[in-house]
């Protein structure tokens, strides 16, 4: 299969699919929309022509603050064809994020989605020493009343419409080297200032050719939904990829109508975090606990069928039992099939999970009721997947076996260490840094500990940053216990504590709707969530939630003891970052109080 560049891919997939559907997305009204092949290359020459017109260059930064939306892949695509490097910055992204990347960067051409970050480019625009120019995907964005400036990006890309900059980017095109910068992606900054990791044309293109030889099944008959910010490398690169193998795309907009998008669209593919199936899985469980008891007999035996099938048989390359095949046609026909269409993902051919530890809990129940997961594990600075789940053979509790022609051994503190061309080309302007991240025989260090098997599958252990040394000289690894305690369907977000002290406590944002069933089914009174979570019974109830959780754990790791929370940790208190992980500092200065309570006495 021929590989062309980000620059190049899409002209090319447009001469084979011409007519055929590429983009769907929504209007501003709510109605669904289509884009071809052929619009959607044309619309990247436009916009490619506009950039050059303004002043574009090869090796220019620029910048799209913006949530998923349609005018995102058309941008990415046309800085590609000028050589340019698109930078990336997460949608809820504050102001002084926004000013951090923009300074660190230099970038002067800045597309804005919607109104929130038009508001917010626009204050990092006033305080910036140099001059940022905006360029607004949606119209009904209100600009500030003396911005003389900006222009919605409709207006923007009439302005390359002539033979100069179509000859301009046309040249580029021919130009464009696979050892040149695609993209710089800025880290989420847990431990300290965001990071830009600098991808090449070339990390773009080996990461599309090693999936090619792990990923089997995928056709143009498929459909993805995007989902994940395209911020993100897992959803950028899976998108890229899908666009490569000629599949369709449907870009969900607004993060908080995915499960209705889920229903109306529903898709054969999704790339996603831990985070969503959690959620499924608990939606499942709360329902099953509401049935009569002959039918939660009937969903128990279906998942031990499916269980069997898939994971025992299939899985292992073996024909299940006649018997078996039966049982599993039938439930897969009727209660798997339920649960999926009430999803949306009835339709679903695999869905690739990465981002965070996913419970093999969860990744059991899923695969056994025919939810084909394919979990992997990787990072920014390795453009994506340094490993995921063949389509047989995987094991519960890796995250997959490392993709071809990746290297990674274990190195000291059992980090986990990768060299290969998906490998990033050095942090943005960090030049430090970027030496402090490899090896002296050229391993990027990932930060992250594990273990590697026999047959090339890793076993992740835990962030090295993360781990906690108790006053008893005892390490644990707080993601690990986070991940088993939050798939009890009462608890929504679990923030482990114990460094440095003598055992270990954690602060619980509990399901605030199962909660108030519970209470409510045991005739506990209650005026409000905060008189709720302080509520003893409640608490009891939740401890003990977690030690049916955490009976396998050694002594040193459970949990002794809680905080219930009446408001979840978010990225607006700046609890989590746009990733959705802890950003553990945070928590222990924001929380301190209830903390130093929970060892007090």
């Amino acid at each position: 299969m021929a590989y062309h560049h980000l620059g190049e891919v899409i002209h090319q997939q447009a001469r084979k699919y011409r007519y055929k559907t590429v983009l769907k997305f929504q209007a501003p009204g709510g109605a669904w929309q289509k884009m071809s092949w052929k619009e959607f290359s044309g619309n990247i020459m436009k916009t490619a022509q506009a950039m050059a017109e303004m002043g574009v260059k090869p090796g220019d930064n620029l910048g799209v603050y913006s949530q998923n939306m349609e005018q995102y892949l058309v941008t990415d695509f046309a800085a590609y064809a000028n050589r340019a490097v698109m930078v990336p910055i997460y949608a809820t992204a504050s102001p002084m994020q926004v000013s951090y990347i923009v300074q660190d960067a230099g970038i002067r051409l800045l597309f804005v989605g919607e109104q929130f970050q038009y508001n917010n480019a626009w204050k990092v625009q006033q305080e910036n020493p140099l001059p940022v120019k905006l360029i607004i995907f949606d119209r009904r964005v209100v600009l500030k009343s003396n911005d003389h400036t900006s222009v919605y990006f409709d207006d923007f890309i009439a302005t390359g419409d002539n033979s100069e900059s179509m000859a301009l980017v046309n040249a580029r095109l021919k130009q464009l080297k696979e050892s040149e910068l695609a993209t710089i992606i800025y880290t989420s900054g847990t431990t300290g200032e965001p990071k830009g990791v600098m991808l090449t044309h070339a990390n773009y293109l080996k990461a599309m050719e090693i999936h090619d030889l792990r990923i089997t099944g995928m056709s143009e008959r498929d459909l993805s939904i995007c989902f994940l910010p395209l911020t993100h490398i897992f959803e950028k690169a899976w998108t890229y990829y899908c666009l490569l193998k000629g599949v369709p795309v449907v870009i969900n907009r607004d993060p908080n109508e995915i499960r209705k998008n889920l229903r109306v669209v529903r898709p054969t593919l999704m790339s996603n975090v831990p985070r969503f199936w959690e959620k499924v899985y608990d939606g499942v469980q709360d329902i099953v606990g509401h049935l009569p008891a002959g039918l939660k007999w009937l969903f128990h035996d279906a998942v031990k069928t499916g269980q069997r099938h898939n994971l025992a048989y299939v899985n292992e390359g073996k024909r299940p039992p006649l018997t078996n095949r039966l049982k599993f046609f039938i439930y897969r026909h009727s209660v798997f099939y339920l649960i999926k269409r009430v999803v949306g993902i009835d339709r679903g051919n695999f869905f690739p999970v990465a981002g965070a530890p996913l419970s093999d809990t969860i990744n059991s129940f899923m695969q056994s009721i025919d939810v084909h997961l394919i979990y992997g594990y990787g990072l920014s600075e390795t453009t994506a997947t340094v490993s995921c789940y063949p389509a047989q053979g995987f094991r519960i509790g890796t995250v997959g076996r490392v993709m071809p022609d990746v290297e990674v051994k274990i190195g000291e503190n059992s980090e986990i260490l990768v060299k290969g061309d998906t490998v990033m080309k050095g942090y943005y302007n960090k030049p430090e840094a970027t030496r402090d991240a490899f090896t002296a025989d050229g391993y990027f260090r990932t930060g992250d500990a594990g273990l590697l098997t026999e047959n090339h599958e890793i076993i992740l252990t835990e962030r090295i940053k993360d781990l906690y040394k108790t006053s008893n000289g005892k390490y644990i690894a707080p993601q690990m216990i986070e991940t088993r305690i939050s798939e009890d369907r009462y608890i929504d977000q679990v923030a482990v504590i114990g460094d440095e002290r003598k055992f270990v406590s954690a602060l619980i944002v509990p399901d605030y709707e199962a909660l108030k069933s519970y209470a409510r089914e045991q005739q506990i009174s209650f005026a409000s969530v905060e008189e709720l979570v302080r509520n003893k019974e409640i608490n009891d109830f939740i401890f003990g939630q977690i030690e049916l959780l955490q009976s396998q754990f050694t002594s040193y790791e459970k949990i002794k003891r809680i905080t219930l929370l009446p408001q979840p940790f978010s990225m607006e208190h700046g609890e989590l970052t746009n990733t959705l992980k802890l950003r553990r500092k945070v928590l222990l200065e924001r929380y301190c109080d209830q903390i130093e309570a929970m060892y007090a006495g």
